[in-house]
């Protein structure tokens, strides 16, 4: 039998569908709704996927991710979490609802380091949530304010969705790295924004601001570790190393300022924390093994053609292209991990980025912005789910804060839709080459 294109797109998404409300694993449920088709079509077998699971993972820039996230859990084992707040203490701490600017603050500068919006929220959470409650603020709003605040994660550089992004559309992870620095710093002012309206609503305290020495100690502190996001960032625009070597070097320097300068990890600690590094690498790895034989099979029947002749036909324009192509993200992001759906749903909306005039520097930016709120919204939002337990509360009850916070990320995302060029300045003005004539 030859399937045509409608019909093996239905049988790939539905049975997809089906795997996931039955609530078998994102990864495996991408691998298993490929079998009735290959089974079916003539021109395919079993074969053909598990090559294009192996092409999948033999990316030199796919080893970055292991890395990264090796940086952060021997930053978070190191205690390096510890001297981040405190320098966020004292840079914000003295504004009204001093503590939630703090958490804001702490997980852009993580961000800046681990690349994961799950370590972040891990990390943080342990740490910010309990002093949160302590200090008298609200436990609903300690634990949205983690989980809504971790996902600057994945979009302030480095980041691990930029390298698989990069590494499967082949677009530059520098260029990304550099267009995601803006947005990232929107969204932190636009979170310490909603933090200060919350504390004059509910008169959170405010900490007693810092004297020069306090101030001398927390950057002297966390000098070392902010020279991480120098590192790989530096390196990868100034074209001296590869994301990859880049991710290699962020690990090594953590490792020596954990064991050898801060000695806040010893080598009893090595063997936990390689375990954590190597299981949470595998579940990435596997998911995109499983979800690049699933795009491919949607490629192999031109399901991205048909989704782009849709386009001309309704003539939205770049903007309106980029809102569309944010809503499906948005969309998307709720149910199924990031790296899955950028290398499925990302690649069949590539060549409709392109038709409608969005750079895919932009393309990317947005996509990555649009995928992070899946981090905080139900049923997946991972973040949230961490926060939340860490916090001693169900996802429900927090909702309602959640969605407070989310709404000026929101206008922010609508504003990288509608005025890509604050995406495109840094890349335009640092990594000209990027951007081909």
């Amino acid at each position: 039998m030859i399937l045509d294109t409608a019909t093996a797109a239905l049988m790939l998404i539905a049975a997809f569908l089906v795997l996931i409300f039955i609530r078998i694993p994102v990864a495996f449920a991408l691998g298993i709704a490929t079998i009735p088709v290959v089974l079916l079509e003539l021109r395919l077998t079993p074969f053909i996927v598990l090559d294009r699971m192996f092409q999948s993972y033999n990316s030199f820039i796919l080893l970055a991710v292991p890395f990264f996230l090796l940086a952060a859990n021997l930053m978070n084992s190191g205690k390096v979490t510890d001297r981040l707040i405190e320098l966020a203490r004292v840079l914000t701490g003295w504004l009204p609802g001093g503590l939630g600017h703090v958490n804001v603050a702490v997980s852009m500068l993580f961000a800046g380091i681990s690349g994961s919006s799950t370590a972040d929220a891990a990390g943080i959470g342990k740490i910010m949530i309990p002093a949160m409650q302590r200090e008298g603020y609200d436990t609903r709003f300690a634990v949205a304010i983690t989980a809504c605040s971790s996902v600057m994660g994945v979009i302030i550089p480095p980041s691990i969705l930029m390298i698989v992004w990069g590494g499967v559309m082949q677009i530059s992870v520098g260029a990304l790295f550099l267009g995601g620095a803006l947005p990232g710093l929107l969204i932190g002012l636009a979170l310490m924004g909603t933090v200060y309206a919350f504390a004059k609503a509910r008169n959170y305290p405010v900490t007693a601001t810092p004297n020069w020495g306090e101030f001398w100690a927390a950057w002297k502190g966390a000098a070392l570790a902010l020279l991480t996001p120098i590192f790989v960032i530096g390196g990868i625009v100034g074209g001296i190393v590869t994301p990859t070597e880049s991710a290699i070097i962020a690990a090594g320097y953590a490792l020596i300022l954990g064991m050898f300068v801060y000695r806040t990890v010893s080598p009893k600690d090595l063997g936990h924390i390689l375990y954590d590094t190597a299981r949470f690498a595998a579940i990435s790895l596997f998911a995109i093994g499983t979800a690049s034989a699933f795009g491919w099979l949607l490629s192999f029947y031109n399901a991205p053609r048909l989704l782009v002749g849709l386009l001309p036909a309704w003539e939205f324009g770049p903007f309106g292209t980029a809102l569309l192509i944010a809503l499906l993200l948005l969309l998307f992001g709720r149910f199924i991990d990031a790296i899955p759906t950028i290398i499925i749903l990302g690649t069949v909306l590539m060549p409709v980025a392109q038709a409608g005039g969005v750079d895919p520097i932009a393309f990317a930016i947005i996509g990555i912005v649009s995928l992070a709120f899946g981090l905080v919204t139900p049923p997946y939002g991972l973040c949230l789910l961490i926060s939340a337990a860490i916090g001693g509360l169900n996802v429900v009850q927090v909702l309602r804060e959640v969605i407070f916070i989310l709404a000026p990320m929101l206008i922010i995302l609508i504003l990288l839709a509608a005025f890509p060029e604050i995406i495109l300045w840094l890349p335009k003005t640092l990594m000209p080459g990027a951007f081909p004539d």
